[in-house]
């Protein structure tokens, strides 16, 4: 029966959608699309790395660039995804082809996303490209960089494969790794681009934004809110109105003109709640004062900065008062800080845990205490009072 169907809807059927392969000159037509890497089982320091790639290709010679987008596919990604290839390219194609920054576009307002289409026209023109975009659904438009897409991530795969791990110390580790596996496949292309290049034409002087910008006010809790996400900040800060330029995987904090800190960019939870990106040390100061607000706190367990802290703090709630497992716990954050020794310190916690003791704060506030015989001597000779008094008589032009 199917095969009788299928028949007759060849000699009688409707007609059907025809794909016309197309020839791309040189220098017209540079392409942008990301490709959702989340599969690959990627870790950075044992946290599996939930992440997609933006994938920038000229569609005559097949050069590429790849760059690790951690949040969605958004129009900051794009900016910062496609001046990165420009630039590493050294020149910039006539034409650039997106595929209508659908999913950038998928919970904004109609107004909103006016405005994304506004910038996004922006930055093309900044370097004088002309802006394209394939029709929604119609990803066989796009086929100069979707096939591609599938090539790119299997060679990924592979490259991992090789290396007998997924995965790397750093987020800079993998995108070191990406850079080194995408340079390659452009060795391949070096000929094509050489013909290519003289049709590209030149970039403009610098860059142009790519960040969305938004003001914020630092309250009493020491950080502010911003797109679900709280953000902790020295509390000197409390009551000072911030400005924050957001890129896909930072923040870069600014008070007036004035640059203040880089904070890693959150992202809320799953669930809707709240996400939080929080330094201990911005807060250690009044956790001295108030140890027992450790307890219930919020955003505790982003507090801690290393695994070892958590476990530390588990035990000591386990074995000890919880008034007391508080301010042990504070004390340890506290040594971390002034003796900067997280790391070495979170390896000795775990030492400890792992052989069935409890840190003992006292005795590690001795193993980091300075060492006496390298602490300078310093003697201060103070000058005796007298000699003030004798400056009031000085006389100009004259002797005392």
């Amino acid at each position: 029966m199917e095969r009788r169907i299928r028949a007759w809807r060849a000699l009688n059927g409707a007609e059907r959608d025809v794909i016309f392969r197309q020839e791309h000159p040189p220098g017209r037509l540079g392409l942008s699309d990301f490709t959702d890497m989340r599969d690959l089982g990627v870790s950075i320091a044992g946290v599996v790395l939930d992440h997609r790639l933006y994938h920038f290709r000229l569609a005559f010679s097949g050069w590429e660039h790849a760059h690790v987008i951690l949040g969605g596919e958004s129009f900051v990604a794009l900016a910062e995804g496609l001046q990165n290839a420009l630039w590493a390219l050294g020149r910039a194609s006539l034409q650039h082809r997106s595929d209508s920054l659908s999913a950038a576009f998928r919970n904004l307002d109609r107004d909103a996303q006016e405005d994304v289409t506004r910038r996004y026209e922006g930055l093309c023109t900044h370097y004088r490209m002309t802006p394209t975009r394939n029709n929604p659904g119609r990803a066989h438009e796009n086929g100069a960089i979707e096939s591609p897409h599938g090539h790119l991530k299997q060679a990924v795969a592979d490259a991992l494969l090789l290396r007998g791990s997924r995965e790397f110390d750093t987020l800079e580790a993998y995108r070191g790794f990406l850079d080194e596996l995408v340079g390659r496949r452009n060795a391949r292309n070096r000929k094509r681009l050489d013909l290519e290049r003289p049709s590209l034409q030149p970039l403009p002087e610098w860059r142009t934004t790519d960040y969305e910008e938004a003001g914020v006010t630092v309250t009493k809790t020491s950080g502010f809110i911003l797109k679900k996400v709280f953000y902790s900040v020295p509390s000197r800060l409390i009551g000072h109105r911030l400005r924050v330029r957001l890129y896909d995987d930072r923040l870069e904090c600014f008070l007036g003109s004035t640059a203040l800190m880089s904070l890693r960019r959150g992202r809320p939870q799953p669930s809707g709640k709240h996400g939080h990106v929080v330094d201990y040390r911005h807060v250690i100061h009044a956790l001295r004062r108030k140890p027992m607000a450790l307890l219930n706190l919020v955003y505790r367990d982003q507090l801690f900065p290393r695994r070892a802290y958590r476990r530390a703090f588990e035990a000591l709630l386990a074995g000890d008062s919880e008034k007391q497992a508080c301010r042990t716990m504070v004390g340890l954050l506290a040594l971390a800080h002034d003796r900067a020794c997280e790391a070495e310190l979170a390896a000795i916690l775990d030492a400890e845990l792992d052989a069935g003791r409890a840190p003992d704060l006292e005795a590690l506030r001795r193993r980091f205490a300075p060492d006496p015989s390298i602490v300078p001597e310093i003697t201060v000779v103070l000058t005796p009072l007298r000699l003030y008094d004798e400056l009031g008589t000085v006389r100009p032009g004259g002797a005392a």
